[in-house]
């Protein structure tokens, strides 16, 4: 193993040593009661088949048979989430094939953050993964179910999906993705006319043609965002079967290894003598490979507040200060937009998660020693899926990258360390993406521009009143404030100012999105404005300096002079109601920081 992969495994294994134990003794105490649907009273169990066919009424009557729970976030809305549609009868039949029976358990909330960016819905999507985990929770408290099947690709949902299932961890699961959708416009041309509608240019009506032409189809948005990020994630933990995450959608493929999916979750199932959970399978050092794989893939910043969320579900206690120095350690080894011009269908045709896996393997920067939901060891992902005369097969991956410029080795990687640091200094601590980022602009040192509100900042563009050097302020914009939304709506105006030749960067208390890329942004900075964090005393003209290459996030104030000042205050009520947001009050209120997974579950500040 590389010893800081070692390193760290084996810190975040001590570290969590209390916390582990305990999750693993009370997983150990459900498994131990044996397939739960045999303690139902006759009225509980004629409740949970009373809608099924008699055939499968007969299954359901015998313990030693399995039940199936779907747990899907389908809907029509979500590009990604509309094939999601027609798999429940998909899995149905495949499990009535195995002589078990698949029940749809619950559907689970699922919102677009492409559809919700800058608007106030927004507010809503970071704690929808917190809903997601509880409805998950609720989909699976009936007792009724031997193994589950997990339907989710999206920014929230896979997070969700994974947090309240793990409190089922006694439970095998699988994750069953659906597949991006086939190459539209270049990514390079959708920033380049985002851009250029930013700068009053060309119109709305061009716009959204080119968006339109962009997000085309049903499947997954074909950037490398959180989406694309979660598929990546938890293909190398093992929570998929291999090389699953990037068929298309509406392929026979798919169809074939949702089927496979099926098939597999019930071997796994303690009715056909299956003795491993998912809690078996979400272990420290496959937490540890998750943030390798997120670090030489520089993918979504999302995922420094999700996976940790993650972890804390199974009893695992992770913090950025990991991810920075596995990040040191480890190459960069793809260039998919934003990090570069190719999209998520030009990874998976150079070789994909197979090609990608067994190079970290070989050198050593991922476990091999961890459960899957095929097997012990992960060179079993390191096969891609195929079918042959209509029968699925899993053949070696390609020996060499089928495009150098998209997927490389680890022996001649893009960059030698991964695409994420941790800033410290007396504004807080955060964290920045730099895998998109030039080395020419990863240190800003300019004036504060200070907002309040993510919505003022376009008015001061078109002003020319950010035609200058500067680093852009956007506080009040973390958990507690407002939900912590994205702002991805800043990019193409800080786009444009960097392109004019200005030194700009933005730091905030919120977030970017997993898309953002080549503008230096300081994000989930904590303490958030809202609770006092120095964010809130930061004025106009303060010079603040984010230096990138040293881990520095600083305002060129002494401790004494910064403590002086009163933080201002912002008037959140309008963010905080409408919309549905006054219903999440409870949940701004108990948020934990980002780095302890922004979620309302386990908030150890209070």
């Amino acid at each position: 193993m590389n010893p800081t992969v070692a390193k760290v495994t084996a810190r975040i294994i001590e570290r969590s040593r209390a916390t582990r134990t305990d999750y693993l003794e009370r997983m150990g105490q459900l498994r131990q009661q044996g397939p739960l649907r045999g303690t139902l009273s006759c009225g509980n169990l004629a409740h949970g088949f009373a809608a099924c066919g008699q055939a499968d009424k007969n299954t359901l009557k015998l313990v030693n048979r399995a039940n199936v729970a779907i747990v899907s976030a389908y809907n029509d809305m979500l590009s990604a989430h509309q094939p999601y549609e027609g798999f429940p009868d998909i899995i149905r039949k495949a499990a009535n094939g195995m002589g078990s029976v698949a029940q749809f358990a619950g559907g689970t909330p699922a919102m677009c953050d492409g559809v919700t960016q800058g608007q106030p819905g927004m507010d809503l999507s970071l704690f929808s993964r917190d809903v997601i985990a509880m409805s998950t929770a609720v989909a699976l408290s009936h007792n009724m179910f031997d193994a589950a099947l997990l339907l989710g690709i999206c920014d929230k949902i896979v997070p969700g999906l994974l947090i309240g299932s793990l409190s089922f961890g006694h439970l095998p699961a699988i994750l069953v993705p659906a597949g991006p959708m086939p190459s539209g416009l270049p990514n390079k041309e959708k920033q380049r006319i985002r851009q250029l509608h930013a700068e009053g240019k060309i119109g709305k009506d061009e716009l959204l043609e080119a968006e339109s032409q962009s997000y085309h189809s049903p499947g997954t948005c074909t950037f490398y965002g959180t989406a694309n990020s979660n598929q990546m994630l938890v293909e190398v933990m093992g929570l998929h079967l291999p090389g699953a995450g990037f068929v298309h959608p509406e392929t026979p493929l798919r169809d074939a290894l949702t089927v496979a999916a099926t098939e597999q979750v019930i071997r796994l199932s303690q009715p056909n003598g299956g003795t491993q959970g998912l809690c078996d399978v979400v272990s420290e050092k496959t937490i540890v490979n998750a943030l390798v794989a997120l670090l030489v893939t520089g993918g979504s910043t999302n995922h420094t507040i999700h996976w940790i969320a993650i972890a804390r579900a199974a009893g695992i206690i992770i913090d950025w200060s990991d991810y920075a120095e596995l990040s040191a350690a480890v190459p960069s080894l793809t260039r998919i937009y934003p990090n570069g011009q190719a999209d998520i269908n030009a990874f998976h045709e150079a070789g994909g998660t197979g090609f990608l896996i067994r190079e970290l393997l070989e050198a050593g920067l991922l476990h091999n020693d961890v459960e899957t939901v095929i097997g012990h060891g992960l060179e079993r992902y390191t096969r891609m899926p195929s079918l042959d005369n209509d029968q699925l097969i899993w053949s070696a991956a390609n020996p060499s990258s089928g495009d150098p410029t998209v997927l490389t080795t680890a022996a001649e990687p893009f960059a030698p360390e991964g695409g994420l640091k941790l800033l410290e200094g007396n504004l807080g601590r955060g964290v920045i993406k730099v895998s998109a980022v030039a080395e020419a602009h990863q240190v800003v040192e300019a004036p504060a521009v200070v907002f309040d509100d993510q919505n003022d900042l376009a008015a001061a563009f078109k002003s020319g009143a950010l035609d200058k050097d500067c680093v852009v302020i956007v506080r009040f914009q973390g958990p507690v404030a407002n939900g912590m939304p994205e702002l991805h709506q800043l990019t193409p105006y800080l786009g444009v100012l960097q392109d004019r030749g200005f030194k700009v960067a933005l730091v905030t208390d919120g977030r970017m999105s997993g898309a953002s890329g080549k503008v230096p942004a300081a994000i989930h900075v904590y303490p958030e404005a809202a609770k006092g964090g120095a964010l809130a005393r930061v004025k106009d003209g303060d010079i603040v300096r984010l230096d990138a290459l040293r881990g520095e996030l600083t305002v060129l104030l002494n401790e004494a002079a910064l403590a002086e000042r009163l933080p201002a205050v912002a008037n959140l009520q309008p963010s905080r109601i409408g919309y549905g947001r006054e219903m999440f009050g409870w949940m701004r209120r108990a948020a934990s920081n980002p780095e302890e997974g922004a979620c309302s579950f386990w908030n150890h500040e209070s």
